[in-house]
C-alpha cells in the first residue's frame, strides 16, 4: 500500500511492525504477605450477590440458596489432607456463576489471597470472565482484579513474533499477517491468542501460521529475552498472583498442581465450575503417552532445530548453555544430553515408520508397535484411529523396547545432573546472582526436572513392565491415531482407571477449600437416584473428610417450555434420511436450531445435503468442523443471528449458553453412548458394567437439554432422531416433561406449532409490558 502511495519510509527494519517497543513493561512488586483465613458465611455471600445482582435481573431464590452453599469451601480447615469440599448441582437457570462468584471475590478480598476458578474449556472460560463484569464494573478495576490464566502456549511470545519479522520479510502475504498481528499486538488484553485474537483470521490463513509465534516447546529463554520486561506472558502470571480472581482451566490446574507440588504461589481455594468434566480432564492430565509425537517435541526442547531454516526452535544450548558458564563439568553434561537425545524421534519420523526406513531407538520401536497394530486390529484399513492390547507382545517388539528403555536410561542421566549443576549454583552463587538470573535457573531447573519426573520416567516404566501385567490402576492399549483418515500419531498409551485418583491426591488434598459444581453432577437414574457417582467422578470418593453436598432445582417451568420427541421412523443408518429430517425440523422452526452429532462424518454428510434448501429459506446454517471459524466464533455467531442453524459435536453440546429465539430447537441424532475402546472397556468392568454405560449416556442428555432454557422466559423443543433411545436412559429429563415417540411427520408440526403458539405468547407477553 505503502509502495502504491510512492511512500519509501516504512518505518525502519522492521517496516514500522515493531510493536513491542509501545508496550509497557510489567510491574514488579515486594513478596506478599502471608495471606489471612478469615471465614465467608453464608449471609455474606447471600449480601454479596444481592449487590452483584442488577436491578431488573430475574428473582432466583435458588441462586441464594446456591451462594450460601458455596460459602462452606471458604471456611478454614481443621486439619491438614482435610479440606472442605462441596459438590452443589445447581439445575439449569440456578444462575450459578454469580452464585460462587459472590463467595469466592468475599474470600479473596477479606484474605489477600486469589481464588482460582476452574473450568472444562478455552470458551467457557470467556463466559466465566464476561460475568466478571458485574463484580468490576469498571474496567480498570477488573484489569487489576480479574485474570484469566491459561497455558503459555496460548500466548504469543515476542521474541518469535520479532524472527518472524525478520524471516518472513520476503513474503508479501507473510509481511500482511504480521502486520494485522501487530495491530492486535497493540490492542489486546493480554496476548492470548485463543482470547480476544481474531480466530477468523486464524482459520483464514492456516493456524499454524499464528500459532507459530507462540512458546509451544517450551522454548522460552527468560530474562535472557529481549522482550522480558514485556511479555505477555510474565505479565499474566504476576497479575496472577496479586489479583482476586483467576479464570483457570481444569487442564491447567492439574498440570501446575502436578508438576510444581511445592510451588508457593499455587492456590488453595477452587472453585470447579462444569465439574462433570473433571474426570475426563484429569484422565488428560494423569495419562502417559510414549508416541512420537511426543518424542520429537522432547528432541526438539533437549536439541533444538536441526534444519538450517528454522531459527524459532531453541534447544537446551541456546536457553542454558550461558547460565553453566566456565563450568567444565556442566557443558560437557550438556553435550551428552544433545548427544543422547538422539535417540529419540525427529522430524519426519512418521514418512520413516510408513515407509519402514526407521532412524535411531524410539522410531524402531513405533516401526514394530504400527505393525502390531495393523496385524491385530480387526480394521487395519479404518478411517478412524485403531487400537489392540498390549497382550502377549513378541519377541521383537520386546527386544526394542528394551534398547530404547535403556536408551532413555542414558538421557536422564545427564538432564538430572544439569538440573542438580543449576540447582548448584543457586546455593553457590546466592550472593552475585541478580534476580532475573535466579528466574531462569529456576525455570531452567523446573523444566529439566518435569520431563524427566513426568515423561521419562513413565516411559521407562512403561518399557521395563512391558512384558509383564499391567498394573491393576492402570489400562495400556498400543494405538494409532489418525484424523480424517490420515495417520497423525502412534505408540504406547497408559490411563488410569479412575484419573479421579491423582486430581484428588495433587490437587484436592492440598488445598483448603473446594467447590465443585455443575448442572450434570448427578445421574438420576430410577436405580441410582443419590450421590454416588459424583462422588466418584471428581475425587471426593477418594478423601478422608466427605464433602457436603447440596442440590438446587432448577427454577423453570420445563412442562411449559419445553417438549421432548423421539421420532420412531427416521432410519438412523440412512443418512439421507436423517438429513431430511433435520431440513424438515429447521424449516419448521424458522431457524434457532441446534443439531448435534455423534460423529463428524455423519454432521458433514448432513450438511451438504441441508445447506442449500435451508439457504433458500433465507435460513443461515454454520457448522463446527465445516465453516473456516474456532468453536467460539461459531458460536457468537450463531447467539447473534436469531434465525440461523449450528451443527456441532461434543464441544458445542457442552459449551453454548444461547438465552433467547436463537436456541428453540435442538436435535440429537443418535443416542450418544460412549465410545467402546479399551480404555473404556477397563473402565466398564470396574465401574460397573452396562450401568456405567448408562450413566455416562444420561449425562450427556442431560447435558444437551440444558441448553435449550437459559432464562426463563426461554422455550424449545428437544428431538432425538434415533428411535433406540431406551426408556431407562430418559430420567435424564425432567420428571414432569412428557416424552412423545411420534413418526417425523408428527414431529415437524409438533415442532411447528408448539414454537408458533410459544412465540405468540411472548408477543402478547411483551404488549401487555408495554415493550
Amino acid at each position: 500500500m505503502l509502495a502504491a502511495l510512492g511512500i519509501t519510509d516504512t518505518g525502519g527494519p522492521f517496516g514500522g511492525m515493531d510493536i513491542w517497543k509501545d508496550l509497557q513493561d510489567w510491574p514488579d512488586f515486594a513478596p506478599s504477605p502471608p495471606p489471612e483465613d478469615e471465614a465467608v458465611t453464608d449471609q455474606e455471600a447471600r449480601h454479596r450477590l444481592r449487590e452483584l445482582l442488577h436491578i431488573d435481573a430475574e428473582e432466583r431464590p435458588q441462586q441464594s440458596d446456591f451462594a450460601a452453599a458455596a460459602a462452606g469451601a471458604f471456611i478454614p480447615r481443621d486439619q491438614e489432607d482435610k479440606p472442605n469440599i462441596i459438590l452443589a448441582e445447581a439445575g439449569t437457570g440456578t444462575g450459578k456463576t454469580l452464585g460462587y462468584i459472590a463467595p469466592a471475590s468475599l474470600w479473596a478480598q477479606k484474605n489477600g489471597a486469589a481464588v482460582w476458578i476452574s473450568t472444562y474449556t478455552k470458551n467457557l472460560q470467556r463466559q466465566i470472565d464476561e460475568e466478571l463484569n458485574s463484580l468490576y464494573p469498571n474496567p480498570a478495576e477488573k484489569e487489576a482484579k480479574a485474570v484469566v490464566r491459561k497455558g503459555r502456549e496460548n500466548y504469543i511470545c515476542l521474541l518469535n513474533y520479532e524472527e518472524a519479522l525478520q524471516g518472513g520479510a520476503a513474503r508479501a502475504t507473510d509481511k500482511i499477517i504480521l502486520g494485522i498481528v501487530a495491530r492486535w499486538i497493540s490492542a489486546t488484553r493480554d496476548g492470548d491468542l485463543g482470547g480476544d485474537f481474531p480466530g477468523w483470521l486464524m482459520e483464514l490463513v492456516g493456524a499454524n501460521r499464528i500459532l507459530r509465534l507462540a512458546d509451544r516447546r517450551g522454548e522460552c529463554i527468560y530474562s535472557a529475552c529481549s522482550h522480558y520486561k514485556k511479555c505477555f506472558i510474565e505479565k499474566t502470571t504476576r497479575k496472577a498472583r496479586k489479583a482476586e480472581l483467576v479464570v483457570a482451566n481444569h487442564a491447567l490446574m492439574m498440570i501446575n498442581a502436578a508438576s510444581r507440588p511445592d510451588d508457593p504461589h499455587l492456590p488453595k481455594r477452587h472453585v470447579f465450575d462444569e465439574g462433570h468434566h473433571l474426570f475426563d480432564a484429569a484422565d488428560s492430565a494423569f495419562s502417559v503417552h510414549l508416541t512420537g509425537q511426543e518424542g520429537s517435541e522432547l528432541r526438539r526442547w533437549i536439541s533444538g532445530s536441526e534444519t538450517a531454516r528454522s531459527g524459532r526452535m531453541r534447544g537446551l544450548e541456546k536457553r542454558i548453555s550461558d547460565l553453566i558458564g566456565d563450568d567444565e563439568e556442566g557443558q560437557k553434561t550438556l553435550q551428552e544430553a544433545l548427544h543422547c537425545s538422539r535417540a529419540l524421534a525427529s522430524d519426519g519420523w512418521l514418512k520413516r515408520i510408513e515407509t519402514g526406513t526407521p532412524k535411531g531407538p524410539m522410531e524402531q520401536f513405533l516401526m514394530l508397535v504400527r505393525q502390531t497394530v495393523k496385524a491385530r486390529s480387526g480394521s487395519p484399513d479404518s478411517s478412524y484411529s485403531i487400537e489392540c492390547s498390549t497382550q502377549d507382545i513378541n519377541e521383537e517388539l520386546l527386544t526394542s523396547a528394551h534398547l530404547l528403555e535403556k536408551k532413555l536410561s542414558e538421557l536422564v542421566t545427564p538432564l538430572m545432573k544439569l538440573a542438580k549443576i543449576l540447582v548448584k549454583r543457586l546455593e553457590d552463587d546466592t550472593e552475585n546472582l541478580e534476580s532475573s538470573t535466579r528466574q531462569r535457573i529456576e525455570a531452567a531447573v523446573q523444566g529439566l526436572s518435569r520431563r524427566t519426573t513426568m515423561m521419562l520416567a513413565p516411559w521407562q516404566s512403561i518399557l521395563r513392565g512391558l512384558s509383564e501385567p499391567t498394573p491393576d490402576i492402570y489400562v495400556d492399549w498400543l494405538g494409532i491415531e489418525k484424523q480424517a483418515g490420515r495417520e497423525v500419531d502412534l505408540g504406547y498409551y497408559r490411563a488410569w482407571i479412575d484419573p479421579s485418583k491423582p486430581f484428588s491426591e495433587v490437587v484436592l488434598k492440598p488445598s483448603h477449600g473446594a467447590l465443585i459444581t455443575s448442572a450434570t453432577l448427578r445421574d438420576q437414574s430410577d436405580a441410582d437416584d443419590d450421590w454416588q457417582n459424583a462422588d466418584l467422578r471428581t475425587g471426593a470418593s477418594h478423601l478422608i473428610l466427605p464433602p457436603r453436598r447440596a442440590y438446587l432445582s432448577s427454577p423453570f417451568d420445563f412442562r411449559s417450555q419445553t417438549r421432548i420427541v423421539v421420532v420412531t421412523d427416521v432410519r438412523r443408518d440412512h443418512v439421507r434420511e436423517v438429513a431430511s429430517a433435520y431440513r424438515e425440523l429447521f424449516l419448521a422452526s424458522k431457524g434457532g436450531g441446534l443439531g448435534l452429532f455423534t460423529a463428524i462424518w455423519r454432521l458433514r454428510e448432513v450438511y451438504k445435503h441441508i445447506v442449500s434448501p435451508l439457504a433458500e429459506n433465507g435460513i443461515d446454517l454454520y457448522a463446527q468442523h465445516q465453516d473456516a471459524m474456532d468453536t467460539g466464533t461459531l458460536v457468537d455467531i450463531f447467539r447473534e443471528e436469531e434465525n440461523s442453524v449450528l451443527l456441532g459435536t461434543d464441544a458445542v453440546r457442552d459449551g453454548v449458553d444461547v438465552p433467547g429465539r436463537s436456541l428453540r430447537l435442538l436435535i440429537f441424532d443418535r443416542v450418544p453412548w460412549p465410545r467402546p475402546d479399551l480404555k473404556h472397556k477397563a473402565r466398564k468392568k470396574v465401574f460397573g458394567g452396562s450401568r456405567y454405560d448408562d450413566m455416562l449416556t444420561r449425562l450427556k442428555l442431560k447435558q444437551a437439554f440444558g441448553r435449550l432454557l437459559r432464562k426463563e422466559s426461554d422455550y424449545g423443543v428437544f428431538v432425538m432422531l434415533d428411535s433406540m433411545l431406551p426408556t431407562r436412559l430418559t430420567s435424564a429429563f425432567p420428571p414432569d416433561v412428557p416424552i412423545e415417540r411420534v413418526g417425523i411427520k408428527d414431529a415437524i408440526a409438533l415442532t411447528r406449532n408448539f414454537i408458533a403458539q410459544k412465540e405468540q405468547e411472548s408477543g402478547k407477553n411483551s404488549l401487555d409490558n408495554g415493550t
